[in-house]
């Protein structure tokens, strides 16, 4: 099975350089409006969804990406409190409707994950965002995957690592495998605790 790996932002000459505005430090002096961070989240999208992921989704290539546009919707929308329907329609342009047939959610505390992030890790989100505001984007994807329990797999990452690890692993082999049966994953196959 072919399997191509890509991130948000990035993935593309565009989305790279669109990464390199939207992650660097700025500033207290500096700081973005958040609905130019949605607009530019979501630019950086539209051009990895039409360049990256339809046409392998078309050649039949499962296509892994580290964040998509629930990442916009908890970050600007539950976060930093941009409509959340507003950002429902500019995800619709971005995306065309495509939408993840799995999202695996690694939960844990917002300090517990600032914690855990090296210097070289740290963009302007873990740099000039309080503990309030991680906590607001926890709780928004926390609400996600309760409203889609059949594409969400929220997994608790304080768990070991390993034990993390293997249960990406499970969830993984249960999607990849009921995919290439052409039947449904079973949805309760893929919960795991939170």
């Amino acid at each position: 099975m072919a399997v191509l790996v890509t991130r948000e932002p990035g993935g593309t000459w565009l989305g790279e350089r669109l990464r390199e505005v939207l992650l660097a430090r700025t500033g207290a002096n500096a700081a973005t409006d958040p609905t130019t961070d949605a607009i530019l989240f979501n630019a950086a999208r539209r051009q990895l969804v039409t360049e990256v992921i339809r046409p392998a989704l078309e050649a039949g290539t499962t296509v892994l990406c580290a964040r998509f546009a629930d990442s916009t919707m908890a970050y600007q929308g539950f976060g930093a409190g941009v409509p959340l329907e507003q950002l429902a329609l500019l995800e619709s342009i971005a995306t065309d409707g495509l939408r993840p047939d799995l999202t695996i959610l690694l939960d844990l505390p917002p300090e517990v994950g600032l914690q855990r992030k090296s210097p070289g890790e740290i963009t302007r989100f873990e740099a000039e965002f309080d503990l309030a505001f991680h906590q607001r984007v926890r709780d928004g994807f926390l609400a996600l995957g309760v409203s889609e329990p059949e594409r969400f797999a929220i997994l608790d990452a304080t768990a070991p690592q390993d034990a993390v690890s293997e249960a990406i692993d499970e969830i993984l082999d249960r999607a990849l495998t009921a995919g290439d049966s052409a039947s449904e994953p079973d949805p309760e196959a893929l919960r795991t605790t939170r």
